[in-house]
């Protein structure tokens, strides 16, 4: 579902859409910025003017060695290296719309995504995980779900291109394939937390993503002085609308970690001074209070420091607040589009409770009446709907899923249970929930049905529900009830792992406590009655708890 002909001239009008393409907008900046620091990583410092021309040569690089096209897509399972920065600015260059998966995702979720995007070529990793990902490339090659893989910091194996080949094939004065390409078509494809059956990606289009980033720069102030560290996957809507797309429009420097381990993120800090972290989630904040080597740490350079991802207690923003002197600022966003944020000014009882407004004037939100497209009464918990300048109209491919996830007139209905609150200070929002059958652990999402599919496969299980359970840590966790065939020996959580492991399913979404039952409860129309499932082991962790307690 495109964005209909009145809103786009209403925002080209308001001056928030330039009908100019991402990679023209994003080129222009750096030849603005030439000489200033752009990237840093344990391994290369480079200014725009390097970064730019290693991209340039990347995106020449791939037309002469692979003979992509201009409006292809490919696959990305890279981590946070420059060769990723590299890859996916020398894809819009030459006009390719990169797929932004991570290097955790499996064979499964790959082969699923490249079919439904159409995706030929997947860049990939070689020292990633132990080499798990020249496994997986070699696996996909061998099913056809791909045709090209592009292999960066190891040896190609015998049918891939190396990542330094199609550089150096590249070094080229003619004109970039990007300068054909159509400003209204997609840039980029994103992928909604997980995947299902069918693949929910959101289709980036050129225009609303740079205004995207340009917003966010616009309300977090970057400037060419700025430097932001992020530890998350850089190829990630977080990662490339909050800090690598925003920070390259504002001339800023980004400090790319590679990992999110508190000790490396640390000796990170310290090293390099940033004054902005423009994504913690709240795992990474209490794992970060909880580190011993914090008590000899100096986080005076933070400025900045903005949770997301999902709802921080507020015992937390208070206890970085006293113990590191941090002052939380908090976000939501989706790779659907919307953002909302705190203000850098407001007190605390708007920056503790709530995740902020929209960042953008041309942003809309709704808070609907759960199932229906009538606005709940003000003040009530309802559904958060949004609409706007970058948020999409539509799934890709998604017809019969996009009927239910918008409204007729185009707000895109997120899932999330939300409150507005009019304050002193301007009206805010705060997340208080979810409709959605989702799993938020850490700053992932888990989609239980595309779990349950799978264990469902397994002979010896009868029916499957996937749960949240709490964790004090991630916040939730995936609990797997099982009622199993007759006769049939339990499964664990490592012998489930391991069916699940064997289909493709990346290891984050593995359930991490099963529970045997003999048979589910039921609502009263005779579904699965979850909400009994999650207070089931809500009461049995609670018990453990005191237990090991007494």
């Amino acid at each position: 579902m495109p964005y209909d002909d009145e809103s786009a001239e209403r925002y080209r009008r308001k001056g928030w859409w330039s009908g100019r393409t991402l990679p023209l907008e994003l080129e222009h900046a750096a030849d603005l910025h030439a000489d200033r620091k752009a990237l840093i990583t344990p391994e290369v410092s480079w200014t725009y003017r390097q970064l730019f021309e290693n991209a340039r040569a990347f995106a020449h690089g791939l037309v002469a060695t692979l003979g992509v096209r201009a409006g292809e897509a490919a696959m990305f399972q890279m981590s946070n290296v420059a060769e990723t920065v590299v890859t996916y600015l020398g894809c819009l260059l030459a006009g390719v719309r990169p797929v932004c998966t991570l290097p955790q995702h499996g064979t499964r979720e790959i082969g699923l995504l490249a079919q439904h995007t159409g995706a030929r070529v997947l860049f990939t990793q070689g020292d990633f995980g132990g080499g798990r990902l020249l496994g997986q490339a070699e696996e996909l090659l061998a099913q056809a779900s791909i045709e090209k893989v592009v292999i960066a910091r190891s040896a190609a194996f015998e049918g891939a291109t190396g990542y330094e080949e199609v550089l150096a094939a590249g070094r080229s004065d003619t004109p970039l394939p990007y300068l054909e390409v159509d400003p209204g078509n997609i840039a980029v494809f994103q992928l909604s937390g997980g995947t299902t059956g069918l693949p929910k990606v959101a289709p980036r289009l050129h225009e609303e993503y740079v205004y995207n980033s340009l917003a966010w720069a616009q309300a977090m102030q970057y400037s060419p002085e700025t430097r932001l560290l992020y530890p998350l996957p850089i190829v990630h809507n977080a990662g490339i609308s909050l800090a690598l797309q925003p920070a390259i429009f504002a001339g800023a420097c980004v400090i790319m970690a590679p990992t999110a381990a508190i000790p490396d993120l640390l000796a990170v800090i310290e090293q390099h001074r940033p004054d902005v972290l423009p994504l913690m989630p709240p795992a990474l904040a209490i794992r970060l209070l909880e580190a011993p080597q914090v008590r000899d740490a100096d986080l005076s350079c933070v400025r900045d420091f903005v949770v997301g991802g999902q709802k921080l207690p507020v015992e937390v923003a208070e206890r970085l607040r006293d113990k590191l002197g941090i002052r939380v600022r908090q976000m939501f966003g989706m790779a659907e589009g919307m953002f909302l944020l705190t203000p850098a000014g407001a007190t605390e009882a708007v920056r503790h409770h709530t995740v902020g407004a929209p960042i953008s004037p041309g942003d809309e939100v709704r808070i609907l009446a759960p199932g229906t497209e009538t606005e709940a009464t003000e003040g009530e918990l309802g559904e958060l709907a949004a609409r706007g300048p970058y948020t999409i109209r539509g799934y890709y491919r998604a017809e019969a899923h996009n009927k239910n996830a918008f409204t007729r007139d185009g707000f895109y209905r997120t899932g999330d249970l939300a409150r507005r609150h009019v304050t002193p200070e301007g009206i805010y929002y705060s997340i208080e929930g979810r409709i959605k059958d989702v799993i938020n652990r850490g700053a992932e999402k888990i989609h239980a049905e595309e779990v349950e599919e799978l264990i469902g496969e397994h002979p010896d299980v009868s029916t499957v529900a996937l749960v949240a359970m709490p964790d004090p840590v991630l916040g939730e966790k995936g609990c797997a009830y099982l009622v199993l065939e007759p006769g049939a020996e339990p499964l664990t959580v490592a012998s489930l792992g391991e069916h699940l492991l064997k289909r493709g399913l990346a290891k984050y979404k593995l359930p991490e406590r099963v529970e045997i039952v003999d048979a589910f409860p039921l609502t009263n129309v005779g579904k699965v009655s979850k909400k009994h499932l999650r207070e089931d082991i809500e009461h049995k962790l609670a018990v453990e708890t005191a237990r090991e307690e007494r």
